[in-house]
């Protein structure tokens, strides 16, 4: 048996989300642990375990995931104020869930370096 991918049951509508956009290629939706007062992931519809598993057929997929962060960002009205992107590859820099996803943050300011 497979391991079950928490994202992909989002997408199948076992699991709720609260959506805050979708096309045919992404959908994003509130964190359900927001670092941030505006925390949404933004994800591919097709499974997609990490960042090494990309290849050249995503490009365009992943253009369409930074395209849906900023419209993200100007439903939510971070867009003027600022907001980070983040991507997490494997375990030490902590993706949690292995189905990539675009982590779209705003809403307070941020510190650098992230951690």
């Amino acid at each position: 048996m497979k391991n079950r991918c928490v994202f992909c049951d989002i997408l199948a509508g076992h699991i709720p989300a609260e959506i805050v956009y979708q096309n045919d290629d992404v959908i994003a939706f509130k964190d359900i642990h927001p670092r941030a007062p505006v925390h949404v992931l933004v994800i591919p519809k097709e499974h997609i375990p990490t960042l090494n598993d990309l290849s050249d057929s995503h490009k365009s997929l992943i253009g369409e995931l930074f395209l849906a962060a900023t419209t993200v960002a100007k439903l939510t009205g971070i867009d003027q104020t600022g907001y980070r992107t983040v991507f997490n590859c494997h375990k030490d820099a902590g993706q949690e869930v292995y189905h990539i996803h675009l982590h779209v943050l705003g809403g307070r300011k941020m510190s650098w370096p992230p951690g």
